[in-house]
């Protein structure tokens, strides 16, 4: 499949739950922080002593796409109380940021938090075309570079994610400005090119085996390719996906470490499944899925939206998540500012880009949710596509296509890998051959005006079969969506520890949005007694979750299936 690429954020309406999820992230959250208090005060005073990292340009980041996402007028005000600030904020020198003269460059966080601000700048330039934000943007890079050239040494080098992101806002800058010496200092003087580190298991001396960091470099690297191919360049990610994928390095829910850090024993308790860590692991998927156009990324980054993210948020979305456990109770970060919400807010804003793709041939469907976006075709027609849908409480999927004139191209849909069965009709007529899973549907024909297709994809919920710390135990997954135990909706179990309660599989069913299974209770002798407790389990993002796993009478069961993204689950 030739290389793909995303469509503007400004050419989507989202609608269905990734919808719901921006607009709480927006209303619920963004619009609802202390700007001055929490993000701007900082830059407006800066002191010895910094308040840690803040998130500035992270924010900025997000309220540029969201606000060209136009469903959020206030955003746009937003946006501009942020550039305003920033621009005033700016010394005659260039520098932007919380630390006054003969402190910056060498304070830690200082390199990540003006990296960020050079980012959330180029990003909102490429977004707006605002020449003034640019020449903001401009300033501020050329002060970072000429500093640290000219003194290096002041650069912490513990822990190792104290330059955290500066390869990224270079490379953005090349690609807002075309100034060469951007891309020059990225691969000259960080040497991104010969970024090799191995995965590194703990948290430990340097914290070396720390995931953002890894996968930040991970994702500039695949970033660079496109203008300075380098086949050292795939050597990390590589890695990093033979780890995460096939090595236990993802738990279920498609989170991933544990305490900020590589991890692979799948143990579900504790700090597991940095926020930060899922927004690059998906951002990582997304870059990946437009260079091969290898449906398990879509895959994979399906499994991490839908569950680790969207866990990450509040209900009403104005409290959020530094860790996401399986297992336990789970606590909201006290903060709004700092790496964690400002990575949800950011990633949170990137996926109505990653909804549709522009392909040579035509459009690829990758994610499903109700939505309507308009396109401009590979030949120059432009199309009105709509999904309308319940996804992913529901596999039906009903996908609408008006072209301006009866144009040919290819529709491909993504069929996911844990779906079997599913059928495509076109206007009604059954499509053959069946859809494979794990692959994309090419649907080519010439359409027109009125055309539609329903994809209709079986959703029974199955037990997935854990291993490694969870061998013996199973999970209750139906399409992409984890369940899970909250205690609150099963008052029979209180004071039952669910890490010993036995699921009978022949029991499991849906149950409108959750799924209802029987147990066997601690002490009881099973399968000769019919199982006595029933198990309401609802989808992973219920906040009062605290168990995903239970064990099974007979772990090698039929009943039971392997987890079909994570390869370490057929050991």
């Amino acid at each position: 499949m030739p290389a793909i690429r995303p469509i503007d954020v400004g050419e989507i309406r989202l609608e269905g739950e990734i919808g719901r999820r921006v607009d709480l992230t927006a209303e619920g959250n963004m619009l609802a922080v202390d700007l001055e208090g929490e993000f701007l005060a900082p830059f407006r005073e800066p002191r010895d002593a910094a308040p840690g990292y803040v998130g500035l340009g992270h924010f900025l980041d997000a309220a540029s796409r969201l606000a060209r996402h136009g469903r959020h007028e206030k955003l746009a005000e937003l946006r501009m109380r942020i550039l305003r600030a920033v621009r005033d904020f700016q010394d005659p020198d260039g520098y932007i940021g919380t630390f006054p003269r003969g402190h910056r460059l060498a304070e830690l966080w200082d390199v990540h938090e003006t990296s960020h601000l050079i980012y959330g700048l180029a990003s909102d330039f490429m977004l707006w075309r605002e020449g003034a934000v640019l020449d903001v943007a401009r300033r501020l890079a050329d002060w970072l570079i000429g500093a640290w050239i000219a003194a290096p040494e002041k650069v912490p080098g513990d822990p190792v994610m104290a330059t955290l992101d500066s390869e990224p806002a270079m490379l953005a800058m090349y690609e807002a400005s075309g100034d060469r010496k951007y891309l020059d200092f990225c691969t000259g003087f960080l040497k991104l090119a010969e970024w090799d580190r191995p995965i590194v298991l703990g948290r430990w001396k340097r914290i070396e085996g720390h995931v953002y960091d890894y996968l930040s470099r991970c994702v500039a690297q695949q970033q660079l390719k496109r203008w300075r191919p380098d086949s050292r360049l795939d050597g990390p990610t590589r890695r990093a996906l033979e780890f995460m994928l096939r090595g236990g390095g993802v738990v279920i829910s498609g989170a991933l470490g544990e305490h900020e850090c590589w991890h692979d024993s799948q143990e579900g308790l504790g700090l597991l499944g940095e926020t930060c860590a899922t927004a690059y692991f998906i951002r990582l998927l997304h870059v990946l899925l437009q260079q091969s156009g290898d449906s398990l990324h879509g895959d994979v980054m399906e499994r991490a939206v839908y569950n680790a993210l969207f866990a990450a948020q509040s209900p009403d979305g104005r409290r959020l998540r530094y860790y996401t456990p399986l297992e336990g109770p789970r606590a909201y970060y006290p903060r709004d500012t700092y790496c964690c919400p400002s990575n949800f807010r950011r990633i949170v804003s990137e996926l109505p880009q990653m909804v549709f793709y522009m392909a040579a041939g035509g459009v690829l469907v990758n994610l499903y949710t109700a939505c309507s976006a308009q396109l401009t075709l590979p030949g120059g027609g432009a199309l009105e596509i709509r999904q309308e849908t319940d996804y992913p409480r529901c596999g039906e999927v009903l996908i609408l296509l008006e072209p301006e004139a009866p144009t040919g191209f290819s529709l491909d849909l993504r069929i996911p890998r844990w779906c079997r069965g599913a059928r495509i009709a076109i206007n009604g007529q059954q499509v053959t051959p069946a859809a494979r899973p794990g692959s994309f549907l090419s649907l080519e024909r010439t359409w027109r005006g009125g055309d539609h297709v329903e994809l209709s994809m079986p959703m029974a919920p199955r037990l997935v079969r854990g291993f490694r710390a969870q061998r013996g135990r199973a999970a209750v997954m139906r399409g992409p969506l984890l369940y899970c135990l909250n205690p609150e909706h099963n008052p029979g179990l209180a004071g039952t520890d669910p890490r010993l309660l036995v699921v009978d599989p022949a029991t499991l069913r849906e149950e409108g949005d959750c799924c209802r299974v029987r147990a066997w209770g601690p002490g009881v002798h099973y399968p000769a007694d019919d199982p006595e407790l029933d198990m309401l389990l609802s989808a992973f993002p219920d906040p009062g979750g605290t168990a995903v796993y239970f064990r099974v009478p007979v772990p090698g069961d039929d009943g039971l299936v392997p987890d079909e993204l994570l390869e370490a689950g057929d050991e």
